[in-house]
């Protein structure tokens, strides 16, 4: 019943926003984020993080940063939900700038597929569902909601624009079917859960429990990889980045998978340098930790 009045309650909330312009809805989403870290919820965690990450900054820059996490949080939250009420066109028309798609179109000329990593950086929704609307055949590897009814909503407005949702247990089965069709599979690889085959690497100075899919299935399967990512801009229009990353063989599997982990990892690292505001701090990415690893500061 919670679930259902949860449900009932967002989809009234996005009728009415549907009505307005993105622009409009962005505001209003970037405002209930705000109320969010105004309540108290997780704000912490994330003011934490962001100064474990960054040491140089001083209090008023590590609050400013946590608002605008915030902001960033509500507003991706509700316009990836609005985009129900919008066509393919409309969503590549939020996109005022795209570094290096021709990496992408090299890996599927070369047939054998791509996997794409990402993480919870600027719009992750809207940046999945690009790829879909301009045509590449797209698979997004998902993890289950805790509201199965809002799942399923969100999951309809990912596939309205050609994005084949692929829940994270079936993953080890569709993946290798999807890149033999010379098909993108999709994973946000940037926190860390408890029963997923996991590698720890270097995230801001600090190991971090770091999913290894998308390294175990580019070793095992000869993938190429790429990492992309969909910022925001002072337009509040978006910026999609896309790079090559080097899968390397050197007959040790263990260790080129850990080192492959890194490297994306790494990636990531730096656009989130570019744009802290746009993170996803509310996630604890610390959380869990080697044996040995020295304690965590008190929130993290």
């Amino acid at each position: 019943m919670q679930h259902r009045v949860e449900y009932v309650a967002i989809r009234s909330i996005v009728g009415l926003l549907g009505l307005a312009s993105f622009r409009t809805g962005s505001k209003i989403g970037a405002w209930l984020g705000v109320l969010g870290y105004r309540l108290g919820i997780r704000s912490h965690v994330v003011e934490t993080q962001i100064a474990f990450a960054f040491p140089e900054y001083d209090a008023a820059r590590i609050q400013h940063v946590a608002v605008q996490s915030y902001e960033n949080l509500g507003r991706t939250s509700i316009e990836a939900a609005i985009m129900e009420h919008r066509s393919p066109a409309d969503l590549i028309a939020l996109f005022e700038q795209v570094d290096g798609w021709e990496c992408l179109d090299a890996a599927l000329v070369a047939g054998r597929g791509a996997l794409l990593v990402t993480g919870h950086l600027g719009n992750w929704e809207l940046g999945g569902s690009y790829f879909a609307a301009r045509g590449v055949p797209i698979d997004a590897i998902a993890r289950h909601m805790s509201n199965r009814i809002f799942e399923r909503y969100l999951t309809r407005v990912r596939q309205r624009f050609g994005v084949n949702v692929v829940f994270d247990e079936e993953a080890v089965r569709t993946t290798p079917r999807s890149v033999r069709a010379n098909r993108v599979v999709g994973f946000l690889s940037d926190q860390g859960v408890l029963g997923l085959a996991s590698s720890f690497v270097p995230f801001f100075s600090r190991l971090a429990k770091t999913p290894r899919g998308p390294a175990v299935f580019a070793l095992r399967l000869h993938v190429p990889v790429v990492f992309a990512v969909a910022v925001r801009q002072p337009s509040g229009k978006y910026r999609l980045i896309v790079e090559p990353i080097e899968v390397v063989h050197t007959g040790d599997r263990e260790a080129d998978t850990v080192a492959l982990v890194a490297r994306y990892t790494a990636r990531m690292e730096y656009w989130v340098r570019q744009y802290p505001e746009q993170y996803f701090w509310q996630h604890r990415r610390w959380k869990y930790q080697p044996d040995g690893a020295p304690p965590l500061p008190d929130g993290m």
